[in-house]
């Protein structure tokens, strides 16, 4: 009703603006450029008997005097009697009237009909505007009804931004099922003589910003094929039905273009298991999903189109829709590698004037767990950091700058510390590094500051020497007992703690206690502890099952405890056996706010810290 008030009234708008415009048209024909000004009967006899009238024009009951000064004055003459009358009873004789030039005129033919239809007209002409509005609107609304159940498929244009698979770096494995799938396409012939039959699906399965979309552009800029995207979130609408049309709309169109590929974006947005909605078997979004499996494996065995999937949440996603004869390849986009983040850094610099000496090796090396999107918005941070110091070259230090950037957020050099807590952070930051350096399983570190960034007050950026996809039991321990080197600093230090460590305590209970319930990395031997349990619809885990006694919880918590205990107790003493390299290292911290892995390297070899292993 909202709407349809808000429509009638810009209606009434239109058409009253309409009106105004119409009035104006008509003044403006109607008015001369030099308006003659109104006189009296008795002013024209006066000005005819003393001979100033040059000329008199009459229409209808209208009379218009010229005079000598070159001025026009109008007035009305009797309607029963003529012109020549009426000014014989002014005292104008006829003699004296004859002697000016007198001209009758008839009106004219559309002065006459407008000032006949005009006054009829114009309401009916007014009230049809209206009208002709109201029905366009309605036709409009109509025509959007009748379209709820069309899709929004959109046609990948191969001349626009085209991306090929040279322009995705790494993930060989990935590209060669890709190229396969192009190539059924390009040359079915090859496959059919052979037996094999083109594939239903293909799935992409990875973390954000691994290159999912990336892959299925460089798909449509190869295959030489239409190639139809669509995010699955548009199929649902609040209509029930709208998206099983919709769906049925989305695959009748790339029947139509076959052979041709047809890529749904998060999928999971519709295709999360059934029966785990509120509404049930009644649930918009199922009956889409329902749909969506009839389509891709029904009665039609003849279809030439490839369902090309996306998503990150593969768990959640309905089984029947995994099955083979829907998605018949799952293909798994890992984070890259080494050699991979090199390859991406130098695709995204393609583009970007980097200086000479830019080691992209270096960057690739700092930046462990890096996506490929991740790595894109560092070039990007690099490059805006560069045009910040009006400099048109991207150096090494911007891009090691950028590293920090996203990982923590941008330096708060405005952040003002007391001289206490300076000194605190100090101390803190350099119980972190001063414990890695000494334990033989910790990730070296590269990099100490205690200028704050995001929202932590100072760091320790520390970093594995080659990529990791596996942790050890002593590599956890190692982590536990860094993790905790600065809450022990403060301790041996300033016989007291403040609230700095918070963030670390939190981390390091975490990895305690998946170390225990998860990993089986305690006394308990190889048992993991605890069901996660999760609603599909929220798409979140809310609670974790108990599937353990009360007395078994409270050996878990005794034995997270004692992993946290141990931990700290390795921290304190290696603390306390390098107090004066600990204090060097703060009092440089102070001064320089920042240190580098080649001088926090040179400042341990001084006092000959030499690493050793942590185990309990």
């Amino acid at each position: 009703m909202r709407i349809l008030f808000k429509s009638f009234i810009k209606n009434i708008l239109i058409v009253i603006l309409a009106f105004v415009g119409i009035m104006i048209v008509f003044a403006s024909l109607f008015s001369s450029s030099t308006a003659p000004r109104d006189i009296t009967l008795n002013e024209l006899a006066n000005k005819i008997n003393s001979q100033e009238v040059t000329h008199i024009t009459v229409e209808e009951n209208t009379v218009t005097a010229t005079f000598k000064d070159g001025t026009e004055g109008t007035t009305k003459k009797e309607t029963e009697a003529g012109l020549s009358e009426t000014l014989k009873n002014y005292g104008v004789e006829a003699k004296t009237l004859q002697q000016i030039p007198l001209e009758m005129k008839d009106p004219s033919g559309w002065k006459l009909w407008m000032n006949i239809l005009l006054p009829s007209l114009l309401p009916i002409i007014l009230i049809g505007v209206f009208i002709w509005f109201t029905f366009r609107q309605a036709r409009a609304g109509a025509s959007q009804a009748m379209n709820f159940g069309r899709s929004n498929l959109k046609l990948f244009s191969p001349f626009k931004d085209k991306v090929t698979f040279a322009d995705v770096a790494g993930l060989k494995e990935v590209k060669q099922e890709l190229i396969e799938v192009v190539d059924f396409l390009k040359n079915p012939k090859k496959y059919a003589d052979a037996g094999a039959q083109i594939p239903r699906g293909v799935l992409l399965l990875g973390m954000p910003g691994t290159g999912k979309t990336l892959l299925a552009r460089a798909v449509a800029g190869e295959a030489g094929v239409p190639f139809f995207h669509i995010s699955a979130s548009e199929f649902v609408e609040m209509f029930v039905g709208v998206g099983a049309s919709r769906t049925r709309d989305a695959f009748l169109t790339a029947k139509k273009a076959s052979p041709s590929i047809l890529f749904i974006d998060e999928i999971d947005a519709i295709g999360r298991e059934r029966g785990a909605g509120v509404g049930g078997g009644h649930d918009e979004r199922e009956q889409t999903l329902n749909q969506i499996l009839v389509e891709m494996d029904g009665f039609e065995k003849e279809s030439r189109v490839i369902v090309l999937a996306a998503t990150n949440r593969p768990d959640i996603l309905d089984p029947a829709l995994l099955r083979p004869g829907r998605f018949d390849r799952r293909v798994t986009l890992d984070l890259p590698d080494i050699n991979d983040r090199e390859a991406i850094l130098r695709i995204h610099g393609r583009n970007k004037s980097l200086a000479k000496d830019v080691d992209y090796r270096q960057i690739a090396v700092r930046t462990p767990g890096f996506s490929g999107a991740d790595l894109a918005n560092l070039m990007n941070e690099a490059a805006i950091l560069a045009a910040r110091e009006n400099k048109t070259v991207i150096e090494q230090s911007h891009l090691y700058e950028a590293i920090e950037k996203v990982l923590l957020g941008p330096e708060r050099r405005s952040r003002t510390l007391s001289t206490q807590e300076k000194e605190i952070t100090a101390y803190h930051e350099a119980g972190h590094a001063l414990v890695a350096a000494s334990l033989k399983d910790a990730d070296p570190v590269h990099k100490i500051s205690i200028i704050a960034r995001g929202q932590a007050g100072g760091y320790t950026l520390k970093l594995p020497i080659e990529d990791r996809y596996l942790h050890t039991r002593k590599q956890f321990l190692a982590d536990l007992a860094m993790t905790l080197g600065g809450y022990a600093s403060e301790e041996n230090t300033f016989k007291d703690i403040s609230t700095g460590a918070s963030n670390d305590l939190a981390v390091a209970s975490e990895v305690a206690r998946r170390m225990v319930t998860r990993y089986g990395m305690s006394k308990f031997g190889p048992i993991t502890f605890g069901k996660t349990q999760e609603l599909i619809f929220l798409g979140k885990e809310i609670s974790t099952e108990r599937n353990y006694s009360d007395k078994v919880a409270s050996e878990i918590d005794a034995e997270v405890e004692h992993l946290l205990a141990s931990a700290h107790k390795m921290a304190k003493d290696i603390l306390h056996k390098h107090k004066e390299a600990l204090d060097a290292l703060a009092q440089k911290l102070m001064t320089e706010e920042t240190i580098e892995k080649e001088s926090f390297d040179a400042l341990i070899e001084e006092f000959k810290i030499k690493p050793t292993t942590f185990s309990l």
